[in-house]
């Protein structure tokens, strides 16, 4: 991410959501602990480092938890995952029925656009259990 000596620095935000607008999922590696984390954040939460380096994770996780929330315009997952590189965030499973989504199940990341705008979210991976 190039810039000028005038331009701010971008925040980690917004470089997340810029990347996940051209389709990748990115997350911080830090080059100090060799821990991912997640939400982005200009520091790493392990253990203060600033050196940190944006990774593409494999995208592969278990649902650690989830919930169905019931809407008019159609029931939808929301889900806490573990990510294999070890950060937990919320999201949702989409292309399978909701009650079908349960805790242990494998899951893959992907982007989808919702609304016009990037989303990430998990697809079951058929069969597999953690």
């Amino acid at each position: 991410m190039p810039q000028t000596a005038n331009e701010p620095a971008p925040s980690a935000e917004r470089h997340y959501f810029e990347q996940l607008a051209q389709g990748r999922f990115v997350i911080p590696l830090c080059q100090a602990c060799a821990r991912h984390h997640f939400y982005p954040r200009v520091v790493c939460p392990h253990c203060g480092s600033d050196a940190l380096r944006w990774v593409e994770p494999s995208g592969d996780g278990v649902v650690y938890s989830t919930t169905v929330v019931r809407n008019k315009g159609g029931d939808y997952t929301v889900c806490l995952v573990d990510l294999d590189e070890g950060p937990r965030l919320m999201s949702r499973v989409v292309d399978m029925p909701v009650d079908a989504v349960t805790i242990g199940l494998r899951v893959r990341a992907r982007v989808d656009a919702v609304e016009g705008a990037p989303l990430l979210v998990f697809v079951g991976l058929t069969g597999e259990r953690a």
